[in-house]
């Protein structure tokens, strides 16, 4: 993703409010600040295309649709622009009808929705004040609104537990409602929204329902339907929902690191789909674990987990190289309350603990460079991602040279060791590069050898292996209870630690056979899930992970 100036000459990555549409078979994903976009046919392999017309300081939290045959596209950075167009979005012939959309606070966070009889719709706002807006276009007249814009809905922090600011929704400060997305399905109109903030591990999709695409909306009684809280990468809001070539849906979301700036940010993408009862769901459970693609055949699309489990988690791990010594260089609004503190310790056991905001910085950055871990037993290896990054970065732009090289070899005793993946000849810039070995390998060690990355630092947040132990799965946890507290909004889950467990997973919903929704946490056991509706009864479940596999789940509590 491209590297950008924001303040204090900062650079940094960032991807985030993605929007994408599927054109005539082939998928076109939108995002913002990004000076062009990317296509693909398969949602794996995204190939950039650098249009020959687009907005010169790139596009904001762009919508994206497609109708008669053209991409029509609203992303104006000022917010008081027009829809663009192009019938052939691999060379980005953008044209313009110079009408400005000009509504009364501008346009923000826009999506247009084409409706089966081809009438098109803008919905848009991002703000703490304002509510999701929507209004008519005429697309047989440059696309300028028909009648007035219409108040939709807004948050309501007091009762939906998950609409609450901060990290863990424990912030007093007014909660953000953004990047609205209209899905039509069995002639419902789905119109999600992002909320609380960008910036924190709550950031999460919801969705409002309405048999007329300008309302009323009545609030899903499921939501949020897109929320993952927890994990190495997290947050899922702001997003779009896309039909892939096999009749399935994919919610793509932003995530955020917020380390740089708090609008450093990267995309997720999850199966989704709609019950049979209407409810739509977004499944984020083990979401940053590898899972089976769209031209994959699965039984239930709902359920593509791999089952390659994380092996590196706080292993032992050891490097040659000395630690950097350097202050960091980012903007800093923690003291403000929008965004989490800085994670100063930049040492080797940071590059396994699932956390992306933490990382390790070398002090050299060269081909004699190397980081050892110890998986403590065999354990069969089936893929490997490194995360690396931008620590007091330089780069600015999206310059074509940008790289990292790199070796990584395994071993059952730590001193015969077998090249497994080589990319010590890499040309393309690989920030989270995820490797799956043609055929699993049996090994204790592995071992990363550096060769070259463009940036002067050496930095990786995560060094991750996945694959399988080859001892029993987790025991299910035990003594499972829930308890609501008085504030509704918020309920406290306790069980009895697992002696193996790596983590534990719950899972919620308000059906007993549609528990969509889940959190993941590490090592220890219990939960404070603040994410309830207050007048909405729950079912809830546990299950634990390690090396080895997932425990069967607990027996399901009902809450009132």
């Amino acid at each position: 993703m491209s590297h950008y100036r924001a303040r204090n000459n900062v650079s940094y990555r960032s991807g985030a409010d993605p929007a994408v549409v599927n054109f005539k078979g082939r998928f076109y994903m939108f995002v913002t600040r990004s000076h062009g976009y990317w296509a693909s046919d398969d949602m794996s392999n995204w190939k950039f295309i650098k249009p020959q017309s687009w907005y010169f300081n790139g596009s904001n939290a762009p919508a994206a649709a497609v109708r008669d045959g053209k991409v029509i596209v609203l992303g104006d950075p000022s917010g008081r622009g027009a829809v663009i167009e192009t019938d052939n979005p691999e060379l980005g012939d953008w044209k313009t009808n110079y009408a400005v959309i000009n509504m009364p606070h501008g346009t923000q966070d826009p999506d247009l929705f084409v409706d089966d009889d081809g009438k098109v719709y803008l919905y848009e706002e991002s703000s703490n004040k304002w509510p999701i807006r929507g209004i008519e276009l005429d697309p047989e007249n440059y696309y300028i609104p028909l009648g007035e814009q219409i108040d939709l809905f807004n948050l309501n922090p007091e009762k939906h537990g998950w609409e609450r600011f901060g990290q863990d929704h424990r912030s007093d400060l007014k909660p953000f409602i953004e990047g609205p997305w209209m899905v039509k399905h069995n002639g419902t109109y789905y119109l999600e929204y992002g909320a609380p903030g960008t910036q924190w591990n709550v950031y999460a999709d919801g969705v409002y329902t309405s048999k007329n695409p300008l309302g009323p909306f009545e609030y899903a009684p499921y939501n949020p339907i897109s929320y993952k809280p927890g994990g190495f990468l997290k947050g899922s809001g702001h997003g779009s929902t896309v039909k892939d070539n096999n009749g399935n849906f994919w919610h793509y979301s932003t995530m955020a690191i917020s380390v740089n700036f708090k609008f450093e940010r990267r995309l997720g993408m999850y199966p989704a789909g709609f019950e049979e009862n209407g409810q739509m769901y977004v499944n984020t459970a083990y979401g940053d674990y590898p899972h089976y693609l769209p031209d994959t055949k699965v039984q239930n699309h709902k359920e593509r987990f791999t089952g390659w489990m994380l092996l590196s988690y706080k292993k032992p791990v050891k490097t040659n190289s000395p630690l950097v010594e350097k202050e960091i260089n980012v903007v800093d609004e923690s003291e403000d309350g929008y965004m989490q503190e800085q994670i100063k310790d930049f040492n080797i056991n940071r590059i396994n603990d699932e956390e992306i905001r933490s990382y390790w910085v070398s002090e050299s950055n060269n081909d004699s460079i190397y980081i050892e871990m110890d998986l403590l037993k065999p354990m069969d290896v089936s893929a490997l991602q490194i995360n690396f990054q931008d620590f007091n970065s330089v780069i600015f732009g999206r310059p074509d040279d940008i790289k990292q090289q790199f070796v990584i070899e395994s071993s059952l005793d730590g001193q015969n060791w077998e090249v497994v993946v080589d990319y010590s000849k890499n040309t393309k810039d690989i920030p989270h590069a995820y490797i799956e070995l043609k055929n699993s390998v049996e090994a204790r060690y592995i071992r990363y050898n550096h060769v070259f990355c463009t940036n002067k630092y050496l930095a990786i947040s995560e060094l991750r292996i996945f694959g399988k132990g080859k001892e029993a799965k987790p025991q299910t946890p035990s003594n499972f209870k829930v308890t609501r507290q008085k504030d509704r909004r918020n309920a406290n889950l306790t069980w009895d630690a697992v002696e193996d467990a790596t983590g534990y997973v719950i899972y919620w919903g308000i059906e007993k056979d549609k528990l969509n929704l889940n959190a993941m946490m590490y090592d220890h056991p219990d939960y404070e899930l603040r994410a309830l509706t207050t007048d909405q009864s729950y079912y809830l479940q546990v299950e634990t992970f390690n090396e080895n596999g997932i425990s069967e789940r607990s027996e399901i509590i009902f809450i009132e």
